[in-house]
């Protein structure tokens, strides 16, 4: 089975490939924009201390980000998803390409870093933020800043979808506990949770699963690589936000 057949993608694809009115957040790795096979006519970078175009090919933080990209915003003739390729994509990096991971390909930020980029996606007008990020260096002033920028998410109905995490635990971060997140944890093609996937609450009260298990996606390289992880699994549930936003514009808007 397909990925997208999983999760009965394909019917709202076949509706819509999204509008460039709807914007949706990258808060991840730079992305290889030169790549032929992504839509980069609809991505855009938002300013930050880093830049949203890879100088190396070979960093995870780029092949994250192009990863996760591909999923969103590669071409509907590519082999990867190509799930909402007409949405505008907001690059705002927060991984530099000398970063080092080893938590299964899923690079981590600190608390303070990932409020300001939200901040910032929020203020550039994203209608959904895709967080396939693990936290790094907690601390209470620096979760409290993460609070904050997801409370002001949460009023200006930005809907952020956040992957649950790769460490095979049972709890929450101070990402997936807040109430206005929508935790993904990666399933396989029969669509069962997969071992590493952590699990928690949050998570059984108000998250998603979708595929996360050898997903084909774009390769900072120009080539095709084949990835797993709940940072795969994430950006299925943001490119249906995107689509069925860009259908219902309205729906997510502050009464």
């Amino acid at each position: 089975m397909h990925a997208l057949d999983l999760v009965n993608l394909r019917p709202l694809m076949e509706l819509t490939s999204g509008k460039v009115e709807t914007a949706i957040g990258l808060i991840d790795g730079p992305v290889a924009l030169g790549h032929p096979e992504l839509a980069s006519d609809n991505i855009r970078e938002i300013p930050g201390k880093l830049p949203g175009i890879c100088a190396r090919a070979d960093s995870i933080a780029c092949m994250h980000g192009t990863l996760v990209a591909g999923i969103l915003s590669s071409k509907r003739s590519s082999a990867a998803p190509a799930i909402c390729p007409d949405c505008t994509l907001l690059v705002r990096p927060i991984f530099a390409e000398t970063t080092t991971t080893s938590n299964g390909l899923m690079p981590s930020a600190r608390p303070e870093d990932l409020a300001e980029a939200i901040l910032d996606c929020v203020d550039a007008g994203a209608r959904v933020i895709n967080l396939s990020v693990a936290l790094a260096q907690p601390s209470s002033k620096g979760e409290r800043k993460l609070e904050e920028s997801l409370d002001h998410a949460a009023r200006r109905g930005v809907i952020i979808v956040a992957a649950a995490g790769n460490q095979g635990t049972v709890g929450s971060s101070a990402i997936t506990r807040h109430p206005w997140v929508m935790p993904v944890v990666a399933c396989d093609l029969q669509g069962r949770p997969i071992s590493f996937s952590n699990l928690g609450s949050s998570i059984g009260r108000r998250g998603l699963s979708a595929p996360g298990d050898a997903i084909t996606s774009l390769g900072a390289d120009a080539k095709l690589r084949t990835f797993t992880g709940t940072s795969i699994a994430a950006p299925f549930v943001t490119g249906a936000v995107a689509l069925l936003l860009s259908e219902f514009p309205a729906a997510a808007t502050p009464q």
